[in-house]
């Protein structure tokens, strides 16, 4: 922890607070019955301060604090009574609270949230019971007095319910807040927020989110038994009755109005848990009453609480005078060489630094990988490249020790030593650092905080160098914002700069340059160029072939979970294998109906979207005309999904129009299904009937002739849960479903995704007779050859463009098709017919 003068004086406004509020009780300037309610307040300031941090923090909400809270008031009324010292039940009691929260942390991290109450509300049900049992201790449901407690270091002696058990509490207070300020600026805050946004990442910087969550409970039950200790000296009586599960509902819409996880929020609630009493007498409403009624108006029109809602005009103000100051965009990144050009070549003398042999990983009867060898030394880039599902992503996975429920078997080893047994929080300490597909950054922080967050005890040094790392990165200039405040491309940048922290030896990319533009993606190449030549060994997958070639000097090809092909970015695609996965094997063409109509149906101008800064589609313009099947045909991230969904009228374009022409009804059978699996065949189709207003007999008719269209085993089967289906199975259902509705338009995303090959042709076959029968059908697909052999035209996206279109018969059109896939070539002036 780096304390500076703004941290101190923040730390010290606490215990300055409390002096104030003691030099008035002992002035009588706060009279003395008001007195009881002043330290009472200070003891709840203590206890909602537990609840809201552990909550806002870590995202635990404990309903079992009132549990701790009387175990505090119990060791105290019991050491009062047993000669003990007030330091013996003070760590007594904290020790006591400290083992029990850390068991619950640690049990309930394995749970979602309801089970994490539920597990909580539990712990305090058998408390109470044990309370309210065991009588020779706890007195039952008489209580029992609190006598008075004399300090072993000769700080005197305090009697139950006297004025010095009163200045205590508020001055313990005041430290308690006090140490909560430093805390808040941690790396400890900072690791329990990262555990809690992203578990998964987390643990890829060496953060076990289940240790995470038992320190944070232990330590907030260790500071609500304290506050126990100091309710038992202020009451000087202790029983069962103020320690109810309604206490714990009352903690939690304290933290609520106050604002959870804010120090001074936690002040605003101990005062309300004081003074609600009043509050109700006033008013001539039971506690509960108003309770409910406060908690439901804050959730409704304050959500954030009230600190923070009063907070936001003040935060406003100084925000537009800082950026006045010193403006926040970022500066330009430096200037690149945008054409694309190979790395350095490896020496090939340096030392292996990963080897896998024989590697698999199943899920269930599903075998992810089969069988992966995979060298990689010191001084090389490794590409790994493969259609959507060939398992790249699973082989990173197992690097990174992130493979879940898989079972890996073979051999994994990493600098000469085995990785299988070693946790993925342990990888990160042995020098691997990962990115993710998605950028997937820790919201709740800072740019600087995601970064810092990597260490587990934060030094001045530890600043300076990850200032210095933002700035090589871009960042500089916004490492005091939040990711949510940043472009994709940025967000791409912090997840870099995290997995570089610390300089591992091995740096783990999980497609870096998807969704990035020409400058970004030439920027990450250039770093990942510098990282090697630092002697960082990169082991990096993606789909935008040629920037992933350009800084790669091996590629291995992957499919079906299997290495396929090997060799360097100027030759792997030259391997048949290696083609053929990309683009599938054109085989003879389906009989294809003859055109019926040239009437514009669909009609695409100028389309693109965006998604949070990425770019999904760029200026596309498509026809869809009656009655012909349209090929859109696009490596895994090309903007096929997106297409889909725009041309569905489901998601509407951020630039651009969608014309139909006249009444046109469009359905859309999307990528991976999404049946509901719990329901049957027969109310699948049922449940997009009725969304479509079709009902009665219409919707008998419909279902008959619906049912009819699917395979005899399938039409056998109609009270059978989807689930039951295999996927082929399901993917024929999942088309149903759509031709319920009688389209006019019938859309279908990777309808082969997973499925076998023969299973394939038998989804395809009855695509192909639906365009028999007069349907318009377009095909969204990830390998060419395919949609070259079952469409009247292709359409080729690359990076969300449409790079060729043209019609599979055309001669000069299959080698245009190719090159646009891999490189988005676009000479598409000989190849415009439409349809």
């Amino acid at each position: 922890m780096v304390f500076n003068r703004s941290l101190l004086a923040k730390a010290a406004l606490g215990p300055a607070v409390g002096a104030v509020l003691m030099a008035f009780m002992a002035s009588g300037a706060i009279p003395a019955y008001q007195m009881y309610s002043v330290a009472l307040a200070a003891v709840y300031t203590i206890v909602v301060l537990s609840v809201g941090l552990l909550a806002g923090w870590s995202g635990i909400w404990s309903v079992g604090h009132p549990a701790f809270f009387a175990i505090g008031a119990y060791f105290a009324a019991y050491g009062s009574g047993h000669g003990w010292s007030l330091e013996t039940v003070v760590l007594g009691a904290v020790v006591t609270g400290t083992v029990l929260g850390a068991f619950l942390g640690y049990a309930g991290a394995r749970f979602s949230m309801l089970y994490i109450a539920l597990l909580t509300l539990a712990f305090t049900m058998v408390t109470l019971e044990l309370v309210n049992r065991w009588s020779s201790v706890t007195g039952g449901d008489q209580g029992v007095a609190v006598l008075q407690l004399r300090s072993s270091l000769g700080l005197g002696t305090l009697a139950g319910g006297s004025t010095e058990s009163q200045y205590l509490a508020v001055g313990a207070a005041a430290v308690v807040l006090a140490l909560a300020v430093p805390a808040a600026a941690s790396g400890l805050r900072m690791r329990l927020v990262a555990a809690k946004s992203h578990p998964l990442a987390a643990r890829t910087i060496g953060i076990a989110p289940e240790a995470q969550s038992a320190l944070a409970f232990a330590v907030s039950a260790a500071f609500t038994t304290f506050a126990g200790v100091l309710l038992g000296l202020i009451t000087g009586f202790v029983s069962p009755d103020p320690f109810s599960l309604n206490l714990g509902i009352a903690l939690i819409a304290a933290c609520v109005l106050g604002g959870v996880g804010t120090i001074i929020g936690a002040v605003a609630g101990g005062a309300y848990l004081t003074w609600n009493p009043s509050l109700s007498s006033a008013v001539g409403l039971p506690q509960p009453v108003v309770q409910g009624l406060v908690l439901i108006g804050v959730l409704l029109f304050l959500p954030g609480g009230v600190v923070p809602f009063l907070s936001a005009p003040l935060r406003s103000v100084l925000g537009r005078v800082w950026r006045r100051r010193a403006p926040t965009p970022p500066k330009p990144a430096p200037a690149v060489d945008l054409a694309p050009r190979q790395p350095a070549a490896a020496t090939g003398e340096a030392a292996v630094v990963l080897r896998l042999e024989h590697v698999s990983v199943a899920y269930g009867g599903l075998k992810a990988l089969e069988d992966a060898s995979v060298s990689l030394r010191q001084d090389e880039v490794l590409a790994v490249i493969g259609p959507n599902g060939a398992g790249k992503t699973t082989l990173l996975n197992a690097v990174s020790g992130l493979t879940g429920n898989g079972r890996v078997s073979g051999t994994v080893e990493f600098a000469g030593g085995s990785l299988l047994k070693a946790r993925a929080t342990a990888r990160r300490r042995l020098g691997i650092g990962r990115t993710f597909q998605h950028a997937e950054v820790f919201s709740e922080l800072t740019v600087t905080e995601n970064v810092l967050c990597t260490r587990r005890w934060i030094t001045a040094r530890d600043r300076a160098d990850v200032a210095r790392l933002l700035d090589s990165v871009g960042l500089a200039d916004v490492a005091d914002r939040r990711p949510a405040e940043l472009p994709f491309g940025l967000q791409k940048r912090l997840d870099l700069a995290r997995a570089m922290a610390e300089e591992p030896k091995l740096l783990v990319l999980d497609e870096p340059f998807g969704g990035l533009d020409a400058g970004e993606r030439a920027l990450l190449a250039q770093q990942i160029r510098r990282l090697h030549a630092q002697g960082t060994a990169v082991l990096v997958i993606d789909h935008v072939l040629d920037d992933l070639f350009s800084v790669a000097h091996r590629v291995l090809a992957f499919d079906f979970g299997r290495t396929i092909g090997e060799g360097t970015p100027d030759t792997v695609l030259d391997n048949p294998e290696v083609r053929s996965s990309y683009l599938g094997t054109v085989g003879g063409r389906a009989e294809l109906p003859e055109r019926v109509g040239e009437r514009s149906v669909l009609r695409l101008s100028g389309v693109g979207h965006t998604y949070g800064g990425v770019v999904a589609l760029r200026d596309v313009d498509l026809d869809v005309r009656e009655g012909g099947v349209l090929g859109i045909a696009g490596a895994n991230g090309a903007g096929k999904s997106t297409l889909a969904g725009i041309l569905h009228g489901s998601l509407k374009p951020a630039r651009g129009s969608r014309e139909t022409g006249g009444t046109v009804r469009t359905s859309l059978a999307p990528e991976g299904r999404a049946l509901f699996k719990t329901l049957s065949l027969r109310e699948n189709l049922e449940v997009a009937a009725y969304a479509a207003g079709i009902t009665g007999a219409p919707l008998r008719e419909r279902l008959a002739e619906t049912t009819e269209w699917l395979p005899p085993r399938l039409r056998d089967r109609m009270s059978v849960p989807a689930a039951g289906l295999s996927g082929g199975e399901q993917q024929m259902l999942a088309i149903a479903r759509a031709l319920i509705v009688e389209p006019d338009v019938l859309i279908v995303d990777e309808p082969a995704l997973g499925l076998a090959p023969a299973l394939v042709d038998e989804v395809y076959d009855r695509l192909v007779r639906l365009a028999h029968d007069g349907l318009t059908v377009v095909l969204l697909e990830q390998l060419l050859s395919r949609a070259m052999s079952v469409c009247h035209e292709v359409a080729v996206l690359h990076e969300g463009s449409v790079a060729a279109q043209g019609r599979p018969g055309d001669p000069s059109f299959a080698a245009l098709a190719e090159a646009a896939y891999f490189s988005g070539a676009r000479e598409t002036a000989a190849t415009t017919a439409r349809l």
